[in-house]
């Protein structure tokens, strides 16, 4: 009988159950027959038993120093211990981990979720100075650590950074409850939705003028976001801070909560009004295909990339997030036209089912570890 490769995937900063991580990458593993760990902070939420996949629970540190120094040691420890075929680990800090986890007979991979360069860029708490000092220790430290790794990249125009990266995309799993929702026949709740983390860099502040420039509309957030942000949003809306719903205030929404708010009412679309920044220009965001995978047209910046996107697939309105008069317009556009709208969010779906979907990167996925695996099976011989 041949024994199962044994995978570990490693994350100090991720949650446990995290979409890309869990849902997608070690559940697709798993079921091709992989010995797959999850070695990540504790989940509190959710009984050991009730996961297919072994997690082995690193001690949660609300203090980022802390986190680097003593959860990453803690993580080194344990992952160690197992002697994995494969190393896959999710964040930058466990660079120096990954380099320490390799061996002759092992392959690691670094899975870049962001453009961690850009990122550090419009970091707000840290000054433009000491940005970019940690910017370029970053790159230097990944230039390093990274040279005999693999390296798996979430997002396309990662590759023009990184040539010799697998692109791995984080492309939603197609969900049949979206399939069985029928929005031609629901009344349109005139409210948009907006899914996953709420940060500022996120549109969080603009998000929440939504209520001042249409009086009518409603706003449902639900996704992290920390309780001083929300306050600041209920403040921008103003005497229409009732209209704004935020579910996940100070807490991580589970991927299953947020799935059922998507088919819980007939949105009138799903919004992504981010401001300007390097680091979500050039961005398919991951948020767009899952709107999509609901049905729901989309209402986002007009930034190019972002515009071919949404003229490409005929799946909502891209407007200048700063013009509220051309936000304005989109929103009476798509609740005066529901048989547009219902189309554009019909087409996005289509593209979704089509081709858009974590099933054609998973087949990349399992093809990319079976091949590194022979790689290494040959270089030992």
């Amino acid at each position: 009988m041949t024994i199962p490769k044994k995978v570990v995937h490693l994350t100090t900063v991720h949650h446990p159950s995290d979409p890309r991580i869990y849902h997608k990458e070690c559940l697709s593993l798993k079921r091709a027959g992989y010995d797959v760990t999850l070695i990540a902070q504790q989940d509190e939420e959710t009984t050991e038993k009730e996961k297919p996949i072994r997690h082995i629970p690193l001690k949660t540190y609300k203090n980022r120093i802390k986190r680097m120094l003593f959860g990453t040691f803690d993580l080194y420890r344990k992952a160690k211990k197992l002697k994995a075929d494969v190393y896959h680990f999710h964040d930058p800090e466990l660079l120096p981990i990954g380099w320490l986890l390799k061996r002759k007979n092992n392959t690691v991979i670094y899975d870049i979720h962001e453009d961690y360069v850009t990122s550090i860029l419009q970091k707000e708490y840290m000054s433009p100075f000491f940005r970019k000092v940690f910017a370029k220790m970053y790159k230097t430290m990944e230039n390093i650590f990274a040279r005999k790794m693999e390296l798996c990249l979430a997002e396309k125009y990662y590759k023009d950074i990184y040539p010799t990266g697998k692109c791995i995309l984080n492309y939603p799993t197609i969900n049949e409850k979206f399939l069985k929702h029928d929005r031609k026949n629901q009344p349109l709740k005139n409210a948009v939705l907006y899914t996953g983390n709420v940060t500022e860099d996120r549109g969080a502040l603009i998000h929440a003028r939504l209520p001042q420039i249409d009086e009518s509309l409603s706003v449902q957030f639900i996704g992290k976001c920390p309780s001083d942000l929300a306050e600041e949003m209920y403040s921008v809306a103003g005497n229409r801070s009732g209209q704004l719903l935020i579910e996940g205030i100070d807490q991580y929404i589970e991927k299953e909560a947020i799935e059922a708010m998507y088919v819980e009412h007939n949105w009138l679309a799903g919004v992504a009004l981010f401001p300007p920044t390097d680091h979500y220009m050039k961005k398919e965001l991951t948020k767009f295909f899952e709107y999509m995978n609901a049905g729901l047209p989309i209402i986002c910046s007009n930034f190019p990339v972002w515009e071919r996107f949404i003229d490409q697939y005929k799946c909502g309105i891209a407007v200048d997030p700063y013009d509220s008069s051309a936000v304005e317009k989109a929103i009476r556009y798509l609740r005066d036209h529901p048989e547009e709208a219902r189309q554009m969010g019909e087409n996005g779906k289509q593209a979704v089912q089509q081709e858009l979907n974590w099933l054609s990167e998973e087949k990349k996925l399992i093809q990319w570890y079976q091949q590194l695996l022979q790689e290494n099976s040959t270089i030992l011989k």
